[in-house]
């Protein structure tokens, strides 16, 4: 490895006194720049190490070097990469006299050219090399990788052949059909569904054949699936070109037709996903899946990263070699989304790496109507890259050989070093943001120029023809039959009635079902064996008696099996217990999210430190079973974390999945997770999901952050049983709803309400009983005597507890507080059975502590109509709670006065 990767222009003089000091004692300087001085002929020959000025020759040597690494390091700047516009010019240049050299010095031999690999050759020839490794229609940035791995594996791979693609004719015959087919078929669609949106790959169709030459590259690599993650933009020609998507599929949707499925609300036809199972040119098996995504950009990024280590943990035993996620951004985007960093700062972290993702950005130099010198502040849309110190390689789109050829070196890479790569395509966007728009009102002399500009596909033919290659004739033919492909297809899509609807319950979906409206009238058995449950939380309670552990630590766990000989289960071992009775039962538990291996309030302890030391243990990953707790405290990111989770358990329906927020008004951070991935995945593209949100909710005074986790927001979403709401009051109930959700046959995403208060409440335990004896009850009815009842009130979550205390207290017997554990699917038959209990009630009530136009009321009121509810609660506000104590005790005095002022007493 040269020490010279490191080295710029204004560091020579520094080499000078490096060489110097060697030449004086060899053993001075550190042995890689011993070796490398030593192995310079100039260094043995043409200086005595008197300690006087370097001659000149030695000196021009290091000048050379000088240059060498100033091509390394700012070459991109000066490449011919951009197919439609003169580059920005920048200072200082390349130019030899910017080294301390000139054209004289052009016909030396220098013995720096062994750096590049080329030996001693005349500086001509080195600047030559240098030019066509670094400044033609590839641009490369990389010596902030810093590892000398790292850039000695890039610098002998791109510059012992120049960056300059060599392939075979078979090979450019591929070449040559994959780009036939992106282009001819963008030109097909524009004229056979005129007016239609589309988002068109057009001006970036080299896009498909480098795709295609980096997958079948990868499966010769050993990779067996990979997940595409991308925009609207091209999709069509991925879905067709890349993963066999029947053409006439495609026509039959721009042809408006029905789905065959009349539950399936369906999207737009570049949202859809898809996945097949393939046959690469070397006969290797490959599976392929586009992931489905909606019009907010690179949210499919966290997605897509969920869903491939999925695949890695559940189906190929870790190996990330196997699995490959692609990203293809745009370039306004990957600029200005902030999920692309969170996604980025994801990728080397052990709860989330995926052992590289392949980064294609479609640079079409303009976002909507933006310009790109408005889009960002960084010289380049990758420089986002930089961050976790990924190569970027700048692609002119125009010259598909060189795409092909960087797409086949990033994908060794990223076998190689496990670490994401960028590919920048430079390109252009042929018409508007859609195909209707008019991009000439913000761009005219940019659409002006690619009016103009030749197809990448008649590029390359003009380039085969100009090399005498026999495939320049062969174009028309290979044109002529795709076209003619083209014309069957469009003919079959007009006799089909249906748009076909691919069925994900395959695979690892295999057994689960869609749900129905009969599904949600009661719970499945989510009791355990009462010998397993004992067996378990004893097991939990355990520390290694080889180690010693905090005494803090070492209380809580002794307060646990107090818990087991005292017969009251507090929440944090209802939850722990759940999880440990289903990794018994063979499904595994993943769990990620801010501080969530201890909890935020401290009560989960799932991992615990050995003292006066970083050594883990986890308690649960000691019983008897195959399955594992993977637990995660993730990084202070919501959006990224929870996208990536809702992916993970999109691929992983037997997994428990769980994304917990540190308060539960931090979801909001990932809101368009929720709002277009969480509520409505199954109704846009028919794909079920079981992912479970934690979400700390109450108000105990910590002010208007730290109190409310919104309910009211994932309320309003609540149609077509898209998922579960619920707020549980007990340990047990916890339990259950937790264990419920893999021992249905379908998935549902389950949002939590979770407590703070009641974590360590002395009155909120369960028995083992309620643990052994008993399912989750979607509706907890009261104890009293119904016969005195003449009020009956309904409420949800910790306020319970919060009125039964105040009714004891009072001596109170003529109201019931009836306890919502399940909001949503309403439990309308569970809360009619309850109801006819108390045939004497006069007065129907519902009571929260959130604001009126907050919390579950107005939800709860629609479902229960028919029994005119008085509301009793805050008063309307704009903000969730008080940050004033005092105010917040006076505000919940006032809900209990309301109540409790003309009651019936004992």
């Amino acid at each position: 490895m040269d020490k010279f990767s490191y080295v710029g222009t204004s560091d020579v003089s520094a080499i000078e006194q490096l060489f110097l000091q060697y030449t004086q004692d060899a053993n001075s300087v550190d042995a890689s720049w011993r070796d490398f001085f030593k192995g310079f002929e100039f260094a043995k020959t043409s200086y005595d190490g008197d300690g006087g000025a370097i001659p000149e020759n030695v000196s021009k040597e290091f000048k050379v070097i000088g240059l060498i690494n100033g091509y390394r390091q700012r070459g991109h700047l000066f490449t011919k990469t951009n197919p439609v516009r003169q580059r920005r010019t920048y200072d200082p240049t390349l130019a030899l006299e910017n080294f301390g050299l000139s054209e004289k010095d052009t016909e030396t031999v220098f013995q720096a050219g062994s750096v590049i690999g080329i030996g001693a050759v005349k500086l001509k020839d080195i600047v030559a090399h240098l030019e066509q490794t670094y400044c033609q229609s590839i641009g490369v940035e990389y010596l902030y990788t810093r590892e000398p791995k790292v850039l000695k594996w890039l610098q002998e791979r791109m510059e012992k052949n120049r960056n300059t693609p060599s392939f075979s004719k078979d090979e450019k015959r591929t070449i040559l059909k994959k780009l036939t087919q992106a282009v001819v078929f963008e030109n097909y669609l524009h004229t056979k569904f005129v007016g239609q949106k589309r988002f068109s790959l057009e001006g970036a169709e080299a896009t498909i054949p480098a795709v295609n030459a980096l997958m079948e590259h990868g499966v010769n690599l050993g990779i067996e699936d990979y997940v595409i993650g991308m925009a609207h933009r091209g999709r069509l020609n991925v879905l067709t070109n890349i993963m066999n998507k029947t053409y006439k599929d495609v026509f039959t949707e721009f042809e408006g037709r029905p789905s065959e499925d009349s539950l399936f609300d369906g999207d737009v036809k570049y949202h859809m996903g898809y996945s097949s199972d393939q046959t690469s040119d070397t006969g290797k098996k490959v599976h392929i899946s586009l992931t489905p995504n909606p019009s907010h950009l690179e949210t499919v990024a966290p997605v897509v990263e969920g869903i491939v280590r999925a695949k890695i943990d559940n189906q190929h035993k870790g190996d990330n070699s196997k699995v490959c996620p692609i990203i293809l951004h745009g370039d306004a985007a990957v600029a200005g989304q902030g999920i692309v960093y969170e996604v980025l700062q994801m990728s080397q972290l052990d709860g989330y790496k995926t052992g590289g993702t392949i980064h294609f950005v479609i640079n079409n130099q303009v976002g909507f109507t933006t310009n790109f010198i408005d889009g960002r502040s960084s010289t380049y849309c990758t420089d986002i890259a930089k961050v976790v110190l990924c190569p970027v390689f700048h692609v002119n789109g125009d010259d598909v050989e060189a795409l092909c050829f960087i797409s086949k070196l990033a994908m060794e890479f990223r076998q190689t070093f496990r670490r994401d790569v960028f590919i920048d395509i430079l390109c252009y966007r042929k018409y508007g943001h859609n195909e209707g728009d008019e991009p000439r009102f913000t761009q005219p002399l940019l659409y002006k120029a690619i009016a103009a500009h030749a197809n990448p596909k008649d590029i390359y033919v003009k380039k085969l023809a100009a090399e005498g290659s026999e495939l320049a004739d062969e174009a028309k033919e290979i044109e002529n039959t795709f076209k003619a492909e083209l014309d069957s297809n469009l003919d079959a899509a007009k006799k089909t009635d249906k748009a076909k609807i691919t069925s994900f319950l395959e695979g690892n979906w295999k057994g689960v079902k869609m749900a129905s409206d009969k599904d949600f009238e009661e719970s499945p058995k989510t009791a355990i064996d009462e010998k397993v449950f004992l067996e378990l939380a004893k097991k939990t309670t355990e520390l290694p008696a080889d180690k010693k552990f905090f005494n803090k630590i070492q209380k809580v766990f002794d307060d646990r099996k107090a818990m087991i000989t005292n017969d009251n289960y507090d929440w944090a071992m209802g939850e722990l217990l759940a999880y440990a009775s289903l990794m018994k039962e063979g499904y595994p538990v993943r769990f990620s999210g801010q501080d969530v291996e201890r909890g935020t309030f401290s009560h989960r302890h799932a991992v615990v430190k050995v003292e006066d030391s970083e050594e883990e243990y986890t308690p649960l990953n000691s019983i008897d079973s195959k399955e594992k707790l993977s637990i995660y405290n993730s990084l202070l990111s919501e959006y990224g974390v929870l996208g990536f989770e809702y992916g993970y358990a999109f691929a992983a329906p037997n997994t428990l999945t769980i994304w917990e927020a540190q308060f539960g008004d931090f979801f909001n951070g990932a809101q368009i997770i929720i709002d277009q991935y969480l509520t409505s995945a199954e109704y846009k593209w028919r794909r079920m999901n079981g992912l479970v949100l934690l979400l700390p909710h109450g108000y105990e005074g910590q002010g208007p952050e730290h109190s409310s986790a919104r309910m009211e927001r994932f309320l309003q979403a609540c149609a077509e049983n898209n998922m579960q709401i619920v707020n549980t009051t007990t340990p047990a109930q916890q339990f259950h709803v937790i264990r419920r959700q893999l021992k249905r046959d379908f998935r549902k995403p389950l949002v939590c309400f979770t407590p703070k208060k009641l974590l360590r409440y002395p009155s909120c335990v369960s028995k083992i009983s309620d643990f052994t004896k008993v399912n989750f009850r979607e509706v907890l009815d009261d104890t009293i005597d119904a016969k005195k009842v003449t009020r009956v009130a309904f409420c949800s979550g910790k306020v319970y507890y919060d009125l039964i205390e105040r009714r004891e207290k009072e001596g109170v017997v003529d109201i019931v507080f009836i306890r919502l554990e399940q909001l949503y699917p309403f439990p309308q038959k569970q809360v009619d059975a309850i109801l006819k209990k108390y045939d004497k009630a006069k007065e129907y009530l519902f009571v929260q502590e959130e604001p009126e136009n907050m919390g579950p009321w107005r939800f709860v009121d629609k479902w229960l109509r028919s029994l005119n509810l008085k509301y009793v609660g805050r008063d309307e506000a704009a903000s969730p709670a008080t940050g004033f104590a005092k105010r917040h005790a006076a505000e919940n005095e006032e809900i209990m006065t309301t109540i409790f002022s003309k009651v019936l007493v004992k």
